[in-house]
């Protein structure tokens, strides 16, 4: 939804460059800025969307941080390496909280114009 949305705005883009640390989704060269879509499940966001699972804790207590962990080294590495960085949270597109999906998109046509180097979109707190 978000790639066909920004094609349809005029920008042009590469998916999943194995190259750069995390894969970045959705990846900019022209404004030297990578976008990550994270499910809040699988990132361990504080939303409503996600809940511990209640079997086998250990395990996704463990999975869950672990895939924090590595979401932060990824951004840090990505800006050291000169890339502007927006993070999308799926609560944002999903669930009581959602943002109008216009509005999505123009903050993250917005942040691509614009020279702020880090920016998170989630849904309404």
């Amino acid at each position: 939804m978000i790639r066909t949305a920004l094609f349809r705005e005029g920008f042009r883009y590469r998916l999943n460059n194995s190259h750069l640390p995390g894969k970045p989704d959705i990846l900019f060269p022209r404004y030297n800025a990578a976008v990550l879509v994270h499910g809040c499940f699988w990132h361990g966001h504080d939303c409503e969307l996600f809940k511990w699972p209640s079997t086998r804790p250990e395990f996704w207590k463990s999975k869950i941080t672990s895939n924090r962990e590595r979401d932060n080294r990824t951004e840090q590495q990505l800006r050291e390496l000169g890339w502007r960085t927006l993070l999308v949270w799926e609560c944002a597109l999903k669930g009581k909280r959602r943002l109008l999906f216009d509005d999505v998109i123009s903050g993250i046509t917005g942040w691509l114009r614009g020279d702020l180097d880090r920016m998170i979109i989630r849904g309404l707190t």
